[in-house]
């Protein structure tokens, strides 16, 4: 992503979503192990996710771990055909999980979004995995999904928002759609969690890179709870 945050990168894919262009961003963070890949996107993304791995130097099979923020199809779609190509250990919050294995109907879709897959481990709120940026720490955002989760780099005051914040809208950054957010309570208390943090960077997988630190995080948690 930059020098200060090394082997942190992001991958934006534009896809045919519903019918409408969408452009997402998955995040390929370095390990001693391989690729830990943060969503996947869209049904239609692995393409563009090999083309960007590659320009990265990495293949698909490199990925090993993908860590899945929540169960909507735009980050799970593509994750089926992601494995056809990497037996990748798959990662989510207990409370998606059943959401990703289609135990359970998604909760903003009509039971066809994505094909199901098998999660391999269950990881809650401070769950860590070492990355070459130093660990990337699991934070728990619910509220747009029932387990959602952002995660957190320490050591660069780096946070990868998933959807409880975006920056796709006319602000640099702001917090999650409502339109979108079936708890905005929680989703609001979930902001409010992230402004504890100590942020300079924020990435959100609607809107790339953020010029944005956890006071504009608290200026929104303070007008969410307006």
């Amino acid at each position: 992503m930059t020098d200060e945050d090394p082997g942190v990168s992001l991958l934006p894919i534009t896809v045919d979503y519903g019918g409408r262009e969408l452009t997402v961003i998955p995040t390929a963070v370095e390990t001693d192990r391989g690729l830990v890949l943060i969503d996947v996107g869209p049904p239609g993304a692995v393409d563009g996710l090999r083309t960007h791995l590659r320009g990265l130097g990495f293949e698909l099979e490199d990925v090993w771990l993908v860590l899945v923020t929540h169960h909507d199809g735009d980050h799970v779609g593509g994750l089926a055909e992601l494995l056809e190509h990497t037996d990748a250990v798959v990662a989510t919050h207990p409370e998606e999980a059943p959401y990703v294995r289609g135990e359970r109907d998604p909760i903003k879709g009509d039971g066809d979004d994505y094909r199901p897959v098998g999660v391999d481990l269950e990881l809650v709120g401070g769950a860590r995995v070492p990355t070459v940026a130093g660990p990337m720490e699991l934070v728990e955002t619910p509220g747009h999904a029932p387990g959602h989760v952002s995660l957190y780099f320490p050591d660069h005051d780096l946070l990868l928002a998933g959807d409880a914040l975006v920056a796709d809208g006319d602000e640099p950054l702001s917090g999650p759609k409502p339109e979108f957010t079936p708890d905005m309570e929680r989703a609001t208390a979930s902001v409010g969690r992230l402004a504890d943090l100590e942020v300079e960077q924020v990435v959100c997988f609607h809107g790339g890179h953020a010029a944005a630190d956890d006071e504009r995080i608290a200026e929104i948690h303070a007008a969410l709870r307006e």
